[in-house]
């Protein structure tokens, strides 16, 4: 019988938590941070609300539940007596949806949702029920979810008879996740080695955080050493922050607000990897109903939807300030930041992530050519937890990525603007020689070995070299579409050093103009370096002590490394 992993093991206890797992993401978005406690969901009859602040701004709730009339149900979808429902959770991710419907949850007269003829009703679940119950429920006929979560949860969704796809890709983060930590001599992944991790189980950054550990050059022993100490869904990821700032570990994995605010508060605290970097893992979606994408009046209506998602992200983009008044005017969490921390705050934590546009979303999902980064992520998350034995039900099928994905409305938005296709198709990032330069000065955030085969003495690439170059190293790479490279040949101790250098140098060569021949990286961003003998990362003398025979600690010397430097 096979063993788990202790990985696989802390991945297992998703199972056993089920529902109450998922509960993680965004659940310390509903924190306050004054003492780090949490704030009750709605006001008690012990705990009384407090009173209103003169002049502040009351947050909207969503309108209580009244019976459904007849006349409801016999309205057209989209109109006020009858609005698209879509559950989300408070995030500042969602702002340009709220800024569509005129900084409301409901939409407003004169709001880019009633221009685009469609009502909406945004309803704040920050107890995240899964999606079977909310579509089962009526509660909403779309919800959120991020890719790596969908990856999971869509198989579930099929076991219970239902269904859905996702119709838009709503933000990217790009920065507001990381693994950070106190001690200064913690700058790389492989550094984790031996010390302990916060973080909540399930969450995006946890997913992160498996991907980088499966990427580094660390041996299986070592990665074994990253205790892993889950936090309590209950608290959320105040106390994430909280076991950070008492000592109490060692490094954790947090996202926005509690990553900036553990950054400021805690000495030291410094980011060793982060979403600035693996910009192409982490997105939000928007996942609707079978049942509604099949009808055509519900085409009809998810189509304005998305185009007015699309607008209020160029309207958010245009007036940021008017993003944070309609998160602070919609839900509890941003009026109690912003009240403690200021506006400016809130504001500040927008640079972490890219509201994602119909050109973000065309290039995402490789609309206009390139790699199709939202399947890729969506295939690599299913195969993290069905390797783990994550998933619900062992038996869940297999869902081709581009089944859980309708492709219907932005490729409608980009075919009536021309400017995001040209957007889309022109390179997110330049890349400079002195730029690469500067950057692999630094040291590595995280170093990927990679067998490449290479016949004896040659540095000729063969075929099946190519096959392990295009799936151990390129999705690698596209993982950290703002990342730096440096590509290294190896060797063992075996042989004479000087022929090792000068044959790993010109091995690792060969890697790079296969990467820029063949997948068209720019060279701009590889550093080339052989470095013989010199750097092993098993020492063959005391191969046991790694749990490796000589052979294996051998085969594990002369592997490639692609090591990632860039903005953490």
């Amino acid at each position: 019988m096979a063993q788990l992993t202790p990985l696989a093991k802390g991945l297992i206890t998703v199972v056993v938590l089920g529902v109450a797992g998922s509960l993680a993401w965004n659940f310390g978005l509903k924190e306050r941070f004054a003492g780090g406690e949490a704030a009750p969901a709605k006001p008690t009859a012990a705990a009384p609300a407090p009173a209103p602040t003169p002049g502040a701004t009351t947050p909207k709730s969503t309108p209580p539940a009244r019976a459904v009339t007849a006349e409801d149900r016999n309205a057209p979808l989209g109109s006020a007596a009858n609005p698209l429902k879509v559950s989300l959770v408070s995030f500042h991710g969602y702002a340009p949806a709220l800024v569509a419907n005129g900084n409301d949850l409901n939409t407003q007269p004169g709001s880019i949702y009633a221009k685009e003829g469609v009502n909406v009703r945004f309803v704040i679940q920050d107890d995240i029920p899964t999606l079977a119950t909310i579509f089962e429920s009526g509660a909403a006929q779309c919800a959120w979810r991020t890719s790596d979560f969908w990856a999971q949860e869509q198989p579930n969704l099929r076991n219970a008879g239902l269904d859905g796809k996702a119709v838009m890709i709503v933000d990217n983060t790009q920065g507001g996740d990381a693994v950070i930590a106190r001690d200064a001599a913690v700058k790389a992944v492989e550094e984790l080695a031996g010390r302990s991790v916060a973080l909540l189980q399930f969450t995006p950054s946890h997913g992160m955080l498996i991907d980088a550990i499966d990427n580094s050059s660390l041996t299986a022993r070592k990665k074994e050493s990253i205790k892993m100490v889950f936090i309590n869904a209950e608290e959320g990821t105040a106390g994430v922050r909280a076991a950070l700032e008492s000592g109490a570990v060692d490094a954790a994995v947090l996202w926005d607000p509690d990553l900036a605010l553990a950054l400021r508060n805690v000495k030291g605290a410094h980011v060793v990897y982060s979403t600035r970097t693996a910009t192409n893992l982490i997105f939000d979606v928007m996942v609707c109903d079978a049942r509604l994408l099949a009808r055509p009046e519900g085409q009809a209506v998810v189509q304005k939807f998305v185009a007015g998602w699309m607008a209020g992200v160029q309207a958010a983009r245009a007036n940021p300030d008017n993003a944070v008044e309609a998160l602070v005017r919609t839900q509890e969490f941003f009026k109690l930041l912003a009240d403690k921390e200021g506006r400016p705050f809130v504001k500040s934590l927008f640079s972490n992530l890219v509201w994602t546009g119909v050109e973000d979303n065309a290039r995402i999902l490789g609309l206009v050519g390139g790699t199709n980064h939202y399947e890729r992520v969506y295939k690599r998350f299913d195969e993290i937890y069905r390797k783990a034995g994550a998933l619900a039900n062992p038996k869940s099928p297999v869902i081709a990525p581009q089944d859980s994905f309708d492709y219907r409305y932005i490729k409608a938005l980009l075919g009536q603007n021309q400017a995001a296709a040209e957007a889309a198709a022109r390179p997110q990032t330049t890349f400079t020689q002195a730029a690469q330069k500067e950057a692999t000065q630094q040291e590595a955030m995280v170093t990927k070995p990679v067998t490449v085969g290479f016949a004896s003495g040659s540095a000729e690439l063969t075929k099946r070299a190519q096959k392990t170059v295009d799936t151990e190293i390129v999705p690698f790479i596209e993982n950290n579409g703002k990342a730096y490279f440096e590509v290294s040949g190896n060797s063992d101790a075996t042989g004479a050093r000087e022929v090792n250098l000068r044959l790993s140098a010109a091995r690792a060569r060969a890697v790079v103009d296969y990467l820029a021949t063949q997948w068209e990286f720019p060279r701009e961003r590889f550093k080339i370096v052989g470095n013989g003998p010199d750097r092993p990362l098993c020492v063959e003398a005391n191969a046991a002590n790694e749990g490796l025979s000589i052979e294996e600690c051998r085969a594990l010397n002369r592997t490639t490394r692609v090591a990632v430097f860039g903005g953490r």
